[in-house]
């Protein structure tokens, strides 16, 4: 019944666990059908397009003539978002041990842990992959640049929807001396041809170093992704966020957009950014 109703459809989208996902995708191999999934089983094989758009000049075009779409991880969406400009410019060498600590609302964690955290059954906020291997640092390594594992370091909050993914980078990690505004401008001349990215000013980013805080679900509902550039002159340390919605730009709202680009309509966009 899969196989044939993937058969029927323009473009099927996978939303299975990985081991199924693998299966489905087999079923269809020889059949003219497309496949976006957005599982973890196809982010780094051969003969899968990551489904990233943003990633580098011409990654849309690659998407719009593909067969096989693999729908990024919403960390390493937020995470190859701030790395890949600084590596691609020399501003941060591809063998630098990169510093992410990051934070998802517990929509993330699947319906276990959703009906675990609605129950009291979890803490206010926790740490895990404490092993340091979470599942998303495969892609991240091939699809950033980097050679050497990133130390990430994920967390859950209590709210349902949104996250934060940081770079926190001492002035050393550089490899070149730069300021809050050349890193800035990195970020901008990255996405000002894609709509989905909103690279926010260094006033608003200042001015929200003043107020002390930035919610983790500030996106919560929308599709697009935020970066923020903080630094502190005196100590000279930065530190670069990616806000999202985990199931907005980190998961359905990346497959929606996807699928437009594959279908020829709205290439650049998703469906609710807001701004």
């Amino acid at each position: 019944k899969r196989a044939s109703a993937m058969q029927e459809a323009d473009v099927a989208i996978l939303c299975l666990p990985d081991s199924a996902a693998i299966q489905a995708a087999e079923m269809v191999a020889d059949m003219d059908v497309r496949v976006i999934d957005t599982s973890s089983a196809h982010r780094t094989a051969v003969g899968w397009v990551y489904g990233f758009p943003e990633l580098c000049p011409g990654q849309s075009q690659k998407i719009a003539e593909a067969r096989l779409v693999s729908n990024p991880g919403c960390y390493a969406t937020g995470f190859i978002a701030l790395s890949r400009p600084l590596i691609e410019s020399g501003f941060i060498e591809p063998d630098k041990t990169l510093i992410s600590p990051a934070v998802s609302g517990y929509s993330g964690g699947g319906k276990t842990m959703i009906a675990s955290m609605k129950e009291g059954n979890l803490p206010p906020h926790f740490d895990y992959s404490l092993g340091l291997s979470h599942k998303h640092i495969p892609e991240i390594i091939m699809h950033s640049g980097l050679l050497v594992a990133p130390l990430f370091m994920p967390s859950v909050g209590m709210f349902e929807q949104g996250m934060l993914v940081r770079l926190a980078v001492p002035s050393a990690d550089f490899s070149k001396n730069v300021t809050i505004r050349d890193v800035h401008e990195i970020y901008r001349e990255a996405y000002r041809d894609h709509p989905m990215v909103r690279v926010c000013g260094l006033d608003e980013a200042l001015s929200l170093q003043h107020s002390g805080h930035l919610s983790a679900d500030g996106l919560a509902g929308q599709d697009g992704l935020e970066i923020f550039c903080f630094n502190n002159a005196k100590t000279e340390h930065f530190l670069i966020t990616a806000r999202l919605d985990n199931l907005g730009k980190g998961a359905a709202g990346a497959a929606v957009q996807n699928l437009n680009i594959m279908l020829g309509c709205r290439p650049n966009e998703g469906l609710n950014w807001n701004y």
